[in-house]
């Protein structure tokens, strides 16, 4: 670790460093053997396991005082996997949608009250995206959010807007209730005038929605043939997730 590095947080590093000692050589581990692979004393790596263990990432050997890792491991691990399959099975359906319409591309997913850009593929315009790789924008104010909020319950949304208005949060349900007897969701205008976008929703092998794309351009209007263009794309990410 640099410790003259002003940024670093001394303590997730430590964390982090536990976690990486186990392995399948290693499964187990008392105190005192994971104070010794972090060249730290007992107390300090009592702190670092006693966090761990807390929140799910470690897990106390019943009946012994070794550890092992815990759930909370696997299922960063499976997020991370399940978001990388995505960002691969949909590049290219992605690009021929981009390339089939000249429209902007999108591939996106919840995060938390936030719509999260995970894929952006531009018209030739260049005018028709205004949001990057990483992009954050409330859900509610896009067409992908929008779409992506429509499919989870009512305790859900009120549950990712807890610190929003209660007149805003039974706007946006209402909105959502809308949204829900529609294949695709469209959107005029919210952060740009005349940019109009179309959302359709990626179902994984269980049917569940896992995120949207969208399509986005300058334009007044989202026409028949640029909905089913998505609605097809948007298919054609699922059957690479397995859906049916």
């Amino acid at each position: 670790m640099d410790d003259h590095d002003p940024y670093l947080v001394p303590g997730l590093v430590r964390g982090l460093a536990a976690l990486k000692t186990f392995s399948p050589q290693r499964p187990e581990q008392s105190l005192a053997e994971l104070a010794r692979a972090l060249g730290v004393t007992r107390s300090a790596a009592f702190r670092t396991v006693h966090t761990l263990v807390r929140e799910g990432y470690l897990l106390q050997v019943p009946g012994e005082t070794r550890y092992r890792l815990g759930p909370q491991v696997l299922g960063l691990s499976y997020g991370y996997l399940a978001s990388r399959e995505l960002l691969e099975v949909a590049q290219k359906p992605l690009e021929a949608l981009r390339d089939a319409l000249d429209w902007s591309a999108h591939l996106g997913v919840l995060d938390r009250r936030h719509v999260l850009y995970l894929i952006r593929s531009p018209a030739s315009d260049g005018l028709s995206a205004l949001v990057h790789v990483g992009s954050r924008l409330p859900a509610a104010q896009t067409a992908m959010g929008r779409l992506l909020l429509s499919h989870r319950s009512e305790p859900e949304v009120r549950k990712l807007m807890a610190d929003r208005p209660r007149a805003e949060v039974d706007a946006v349900l209402e909105t959502c209730g809308q949204d829900r007897k529609a294949e695709t969701v469209a959107h005029h205008g919210q952060f740009e005038s005349g940019l109009c976008s179309v959302a359709a929703p990626v179902r994984d092998m269980s049917g569940t929605v896992v995120a949207a794309i969208s399509v986005t351009k300058m334009s007044g209007t989202v026409t028949a043939e640029v909905t089913r263009a998505v609605l097809r794309a948007a298919r054609a990410i699922g059957k690479g997730l397995g859906a049916a």
